[in-house]
């Protein structure tokens, strides 16, 4: 929250008002921020979740819906994002949903696991011709400078720490396949769900997921996939929320193997198959 925000609305900009947003990609400086600071639509849910629903966007003819569920037990939550076409021609976009972070955190990003050269192999090591292709993709910014402290570029996780004293902003964004992101703030840690499917295209050359921070702020940021909308259509882009408790500040690849994967791990081989709800 931004104390000299708060307890307005009715500006004519955008103001960065409360933890989550939903956006459309790719980012552009018209399109993208767009005031949202007017009164919304809301309904209650069979299943106990909330309906929020903003009016269609003058400039953009884009409506966007929020359905937020809590689980009946535990801390978990689904929250479903939806952007419909209101106008008279289609559309291309994606799904961005962005949460924001307090300050004073450290993001966690896992990354794939090593796999060695097929022709550099060590003692005991088994040839894998995986070894030769690229499996990750790095997407950086103009602003993005990789000598940056705030990063720790691991062999298990990238980790990404906010500092009020740093003013200047970094960026980056991932074709990110390993299902989860954390912000690990004051012993809790907010998990975020990162959904990948193969195949589509996916915004600013591949990512699904991007993270950006500042001097206020640090954002974990889902995307979908690029789509055409058709005029009265929509795309629904689905993520899950937890935290975990009492979680020590330490975020060595070895520590954050020993206290928060095992507890992540346990809360995504709790979801449902593709195709379920």
């Amino acid at each position: 929250e931004y104390e000299s925000q708060l307890g307005q609305s009715g500006e004519g900009e955008w103001r960065i008002r409360g933890g989550h947003r939903l956006w459309h990609a790719p980012e552009e400086d018209l399109r993208t921020y767009q005031p949202d600071n007017s009164p919304v639509g809301f309904e209650r849910m069979e299943d106990g979740g909330l309906r929020l629903v903003q009016p269609v966007e003058a400039l953009t003819g884009i409506e966007k819906e929020l359905d937020i569920t809590p689980d009946a037990e535990g801390s978990g939550v689904t929250i479903v994002h939806r952007l419909r076409n209101r106008n008279a021609w289609a559309v291309e976009l994606a799904a961005w949903c962005l949460s924001v972070m307090a300050p004073g955190g450290c993001a966690i990003i896992p990354l794939p696991a090593k796999i060695s050269h097929p022709g550099s192999l060590l003692p005991g090591e088994v040839r894998d011709l995986r070894g030769f292709v690229p499996n990750q993709n790095l997407v950086l910014w103009p602003f993005t400078d990789l000598s940056d402290s705030r990063y720790r570029w691991g062999a298990r996780y990238i980790t990404l720490r906010q500092e009020s004293g740093v003013a200047r902003p970094t960026k980056i964004g991932l074709s990110h396949r390993l299902g989860w992101v954390g912000y690990l703030n004051q012993g809790q840690l907010f998990v975020k769900e990162i959904r990948f499917d193969e195949g589509p295209t996916y915004p600013d050359g591949g990512s699904n997921f991007e993270t950006f921070t500042n001097a206020e702020m640090l954002e974990i940021e889902s995307l979908g996939p690029l789509t055409r909308i058709a005029p009265g259509g929509f795309i629904e882009h689905r993520e899950r929320w937890w935290i975990m408790n009492n979680i020590p500040a330490e975020t060595t690849d070895a520590a954050i193997d020993r206290h928060i994967r095992p507890g992540v791990e346990e809360l995504l081989d709790r979801l449902p198959a593709a195709g379920e709800k």
